[in-house]
């Protein structure tokens, strides 16, 4: 069964961990500083750690491990997580401030009653992370797959 066999794999095995426990911790973190849960969080983009830079740094570490930190599939699995990375906590973040301003906008508009309401549905505003979210899930990242390492040598 080749599905199965891919949870064989200790690099699968460190990126879906590292990936799924990032998702599970956002609620607990966003209750830590809000002192509200926001259920929501386990299964959207946003929040601290970042999973998808736990998945790609935990990925990217565990093929270093694995294959070696000087082979070219390391390489290339670094190159990817720094972009997936980058764009986590660059390119979405800014889409994110935007849609804040966006829906700022909108409910001025809303109260000028310029538009109908009814036709206005409001942006997603966290879709990105911060800097520090994204570096919280590189460190959750390293440490999954340090420890997948530990157990499957």
């Amino acid at each position: 069964m080749p599905f199965i066999a891919i949870f064989q794999s200790p690099i699968v095995i460190a990126g879906f961990s590292a990936w799924f426990l990032a998702q599970m911790l956002k609620a607990p973190f966003e209750y830590i500083s809000t002192k509200k849960w926001n259920w929501a969080l386990l299964i959207s983009a946003g929040g601290m750690p970042s999973s998808h830079s736990a998945l790609m740094t935990a990925v990217s570490s565990s093929i270093g491990h694995y294959q070696g930190f000087d082979s070219a599939v390391f390489a290339l699995a670094f190159a990817i997580a720094a972009i997936v990375i980058y764009d986590a906590a660059g390119v979405r973040r800014q889409a994110g401030l935007h849609a804040q301003r966006i829906n700022l906008i909108i409910k001025e508009i809303i109260e000028r009653k310029t538009w109908p309401e009814k036709d206005i549905k409001e942006l997603r505003e966290v879709i990105g992370h911060s800097p520090g979210e994204a570096f919280g899930g590189v460190i959750f990242g390293l440490a999954i797959s340090s420890i997948v390492w530990l157990i499957f040598p």
